[in-house]
């Protein structure tokens, strides 16, 4: 985003490959959600599970919603309060690898992983969240 936007700033946004696996999932599994937990291993990685079958909790953070073409709901992306704690000035892309993660995401069978690739926010962005 340059310097003359004035909408809210977003902390997450999804790669084109991510997209399009995203989009194939939500085929089989329909509405999707992720959540971020960042404890070690596979807990380090965005999780993908079908919507409402992760139960969130109040010290969670709705960090934002990726709006996915081809898929009509927007899919909501949480993160644990004390991980938000150390990643509140990040921007998080959503991203997919080759590799095998967690057995409780979603696109483990596909022998691929999503993976958050962070940045620091802007001075702007942080203005404007």
């Amino acid at each position: 985003m340059s310097g003359t936007d004035t909408g809210p700033a977003q902390r997450v946004a999804v790669t084109g490959q991510a997209a399009e696996l995203i989009r194939r999932l939500a085929e089989q599994h329909g509405p999707l959600m992720f959540h971020q937990s960042g404890g070690c291993c596979d807990g380090s990685a965005p999780m993908c599970y079908p919507a409402g079958e992760f139960r969130t909790g109040a010290s969670d953070v709705h960090l934002g919603d990726l709006h996915v073409g081809g898929i009509a709901e927007p899919v909501p992306v949480w993160m644990s309060g004390p991980q938000f704690e150390y990643w509140s000035h990040t921007h998080l892309t959503i991203d997919v690898v080759p590799g095998r993660g967690s057995g409780f995401s979603l696109e483990a069978p596909e022998g691929v992983r999503f993976l958050i690739r962070s940045r620091l926010l802007t001075e702007d962005e942080l203005d404007r969240l």
